[in-house]
């Protein structure tokens, strides 16, 4: 008996904090303007993907110590732009990043809740950590937390946010999880919570949001970040989009659920992927490499090898040879606020490595970083890419993808017109949206709520008033 099709799940991500976007392309959009993210929203929402995806950066980026200014800079606060969508879409899921190291329970809990609310059941919560005092200058507690404590402080973050959704149905609960106590009476939102890093008590003022809580996103790669979302998430946004270290990420990951009670399919794993398309495979190509010419400028080129390098390199000819002189292993001073400085843990043994495939091809430094940093995901005719996707998936290397275009906001339109309905005529691919909340989209069970308690879809409810009455606005004017 052949394995019955796996359902592909597909999202966008509007890129923001890296160098993906091609800014100068006449198609590049504004990344502040609301009708970008309208747009980019309402196109995801056409194609029937699950969600749209916001990243977010709590302190602009330094390079030498001035703002870098390569990639976006300015981004409008997440929630503000997610509760925007929410009255201009109707079933797309709307997924933000947050931060659990320099956020509060509370607060976080409250704008989910009430996102939640305005979109009838279609927020999600990516929970990230932070890992540097340069970003937490910009708060009050400031410093930072070990990698151990970083994780420790999320999963009671999230613990501590679930009691205050969950605070409105009157039950007892004596202890979470994550090693805090938590009781609560009959009446609706009243909480105690005392842990090791909150200690909290009060009322919590949001009724229970529609999907009973937000989905939960987890993007660590760490065995840390592993853990957590094997313990936590409802998805976790990988990095691996390929055959085989996708395979080996979803093993892994899936692979540690059963300890925590959890089946395989109460986690999903969505790598990041780009793509270019062309009429054929063979004008895909080409104008993949023309795309990746155009996002690794010859500044950009020397900023991304002062990453690793550690040094002032701003002499060096981005079209020569890469330095002869090592990296600085010390503490980073060069880069501040990047991610990309954590992921090259040995300085030293990059350099080598990198020294001999760029002598081996006779690669300049910018081509270096083309092909180590930007190589698209997908490359191909529609045909090409919808085969691809659906192989990848139904070989178990990812549930599904969400897809980062190199142009905002029109990027993103080639797909949903030319692969979507490939992968519709495949049968892996909704035609329409069978369940209104994200969970539906995603096939995760609905926690009790006094709004949504899984089963049939709703045609009226709490979250339609928002969109409604901006459209009524929309439609008067």
């Amino acid at each position: 008996m052949s394995k019955p099709l796996k359902q592909i799940h597909l999202a966008a991500h509007f890129p923001g904090v890296n160098n993906t976007t091609v800014w100068s392309d006449p198609e590049a959009g504004s990344h502040i303007e609301f009708s970008s993210f309208a747009h980019f929203a309402r196109t995801a929402e056409r194609a029937k993907f699950d969600f749209l995806f916001l990243a977010e950066g709590l302190r602009l980026r330094e390079q030498g110590g001035e703002i870098y200014d390569l990639d976006v800079v300015g981004r409008p606060d997440t929630f503000t732009v997610l509760a925007a969508l929410a009255a201009v879409t109707d079933r797309l899921g709307l997924t933000g990043t947050i931060n659990s190291t320099f956020n509060e329970p509370y607060e976080v809990a409250r704008q989910f809740a009430s996102l939640d609310h305005l979109s009838g059941g279609r927020s999600a919560w990516n929970v990230v950590t932070s890992w540097d005092a340069f970003t937490g200058e910009n708060f009050r507690r400031g410093g930072f937390l070990p990698q151990d404590e970083r994780y420790s402080r999320a999963e009671e973050f999230l613990a501590t946010a679930n009691e205050l959704f969950d605070s409105w149905n009157g039950d007892e609960i004596v202890a979470d999880q994550a090693g805090g106590t938590f009781l609560r009476d009959a009446k609706a939102g009243s909480f105690v919570h005392t842990g090791r890093h909150f200690d909290i008590h009060g009322r919590f003022d949001v009724p229970r949001p529609p999907q009973g809580r937000p989905v939960i996103f987890q993007a660590g790669d760490s065995d840390e970040g592993r853990e957590f979302a094997a313990s936590d998430a409802d998805a976790i946004f990988s990095r691996h989009a390929s055959l085989k270290e996708g395979r080996a990420f979803y093993a892994d990951v899936k692979g540690r659920l059963a300890k925590y009670g959890r089946t395989p399919d109460q986690l999903l794993i969505l790598p990041a992927a780009t793509f270019v398309l062309g009429d054929t495979d063979a004008e895909a190509r080409e104008l993949a490499r023309e795309v990746r010419r155009k996002q690794v400028s010859g500044a950009t080129a020397i900023k991304h090898l002062e990453f690793v390098w550690n040094r002032d390199l701003s002499a060096y000819d981005p079209d020569g040879p890469l330095p002869d002189v090592d990296p600085d292993p010390g503490e980073h001073r060069i880069a501040r606020g990047r991610a990309q400085v954590r992921m090259y843990r040995d300085p030293l043994a990059t350099a080598r490595e990198w020294r001999e495939r760029a002598a081996a091809n006779n690669w300049s430094i910018r081509d270096l970083v083309i092909e180590t940093g930007n190589r698209q995901s997908f490359i191909g005719s529609p045909a090409t890419v919808a085969k691809t996707i659906d192989d990848l998936v139904q070989a178990d290397a990812a549930d599904g993808f969400i897809l980062v275009p190199h142009i905002t906001p029109g990027g993103l339109d080639v797909f949903a017109d030319k692969v979507v309905p490939l992968l519709q005529e495949r049968g892996v691919h909704r035609t329409e949206y069978e369940g209104e909340t994200l969970r539906d989209h995603l096939g995760l069970a609905h926690p009790g709520s006094p709004l949504r308690t899984g089963g049939p879809p709703r045609t009226e409810g709490a979250g339609h008033g928002l969109r409604n009455a901006v459209r009524g606005e929309e439609a008067a004017s």
